[in-house]
């Protein structure tokens, strides 16, 4: 991939034509919300105070999340940690589904700075979880309702839902090219989200996810896919998320089986150990199949060292016509930081996708 500055989403797909692919802390006590700028909500689910565990994910069943004035700020978001759980390496290989050989692990490449500039539709989630304030990675995804002028972000369910028994995660804020110059553990409110803090006001996800993932095992991560709908809050405008940062991502809902794909490449920012969730990385390698559940689709899956905090992070393709197309994201992996593995985004993930452009029309 290029290490020069060039223009938008020129890295991910020069990336792709080259390799044929692009490749916990506490909640402040008493934490009060408001519904300024973000969902209409009253009551307990409104208020934001409290993670009772015995009620918060029935009083949660619904997504709301409304704005809470200055919460991520710069040192927050640094301080935030992966809440990822690795799953056993051996993970799918005694069911009776499709599993090829263990991929052999890929050094994780750091993306050239600027981010913007090099992989501009990569950004940085954070929300709160009731152990508190974690991180995942997302994409900046394309409207054909809204051709140039998308609000639509890509990620994990698990990113934004607890899976089975959970409930919707919290002050769920996307930052598209986080840590802009990979500046490490320090930085301003420029440095940090030089292009502003893009509020979830809509999130959808499988309802095999809510209702069969779990957070380690691997079980519902054939489902393990979510989409935003963001606004930005922090004064910067009211230009839309893909014209702020120059570019959105095209989803494929038909990808292609795992055998066809010469090179596939994940975007991400990993922050467990030995990363710390301050820089962007890359993995490209051929994909091999990862079957959970022989009764559901299997993952794709490539050797990559990318550890939590890079869940979420898009899995590019080359399309025909030579540009990158997103057909999956991390889901998960193990321990031994040897691969990650992600769900192809079929029929399941379309629907998911049309149920929030409809919702956040409304």
């Amino acid at each position: 991939m290029s290490r020069g500055r060039i223009a938008v989403l020129a890295a991910l797909a020069c990336a792709v034509a080259a390799v044929a692919a692009l490749a916990l802390t506490g909640l402040p006590d008493r934490l009060r919300g408001s519904t300024a700028g973000g969902s209409q909500a009253s009551g307990p689910a409104g208020d934001w105070r409290d993670w009772d565990p015995d009620t918060w994910a029935r009083q949660n069943d619904a997504f709301r999340n409304p704005v809470v004035d200055g919460l991520w700020t710069p040192e927050r978001m640094r301080d935030s940690a992966s809440s990822d759980r690795p799953v056993a390496a051996d993970v799918g290989v005694r069911d009776q589904g499709v599993t090829d050989p263990e991929p052999a692990p890929v050094a994780a490449e750091p993306v050239p700075r600027p981010y913007r500039s090099n992989a501009p539709v990569v950004g940085k989630l954070f929300f709160d979880t009731p152990d508190g304030p974690s991180v995942c990675s997302a994409t900046v995804v394309a409207d054909p309702s809204r051709p140039g002028a998308s609000d639509l972000v890509w990620t994990a369910g698990h990113c934004v839902h607890a899976g089975a028994g959970g409930g919707w995660f919290r002050n769920i804020v996307f930052v598209p090219s986080y840590n802009d110059q990979g500046t490490g553990r320090g930085g301003t409110p420029e440095s940090a989200a030089p292009l502003g803090t893009w509020w979830a006001d809509e999130a959808r996800t499988a309802q095999q996810w809510i209702d069969q993932g779990a957070p380690t095992g691997g079980a519902g991560a054939p489902f393990d896919f979510a989409v935003l709908h963001v606004r930005r809050t922090d004064g910067g405008g009211a230009a839309s998320l893909e014209r702020t940062v120059g570019a959105a991502a095209r989803i494929g809902f038909r990808p292609p089986r795992a055998q066809d794909i010469s090179t596939i490449g994940i975007w991400g920012y990993p922050a467990a150990a030995p990363f710390d969730g301050e820089q962007m990385f890359t993995c490209r390698s051929k994909p091999g199949r990862l079957s959970i559940r022989a009764d559901q689709p299997s993952l794709y899956r490539i050797g990559c060292t990318m550890t939590g905090g890079s869940s979420g992070g898009g899995w590019f393709v080359e399309d025909t016509d030579g540009r990158p197309l997103l057909v999956s994201n991390t889901s998960i992996g193990p321990a031994e930081q040897i691969w990650l593995a992600g769900p192809p985004l079929g029929p399941e993930a379309r629907e998911v996708y049309d149920a929030l452009r409809r919702a956040s029309a409304d």
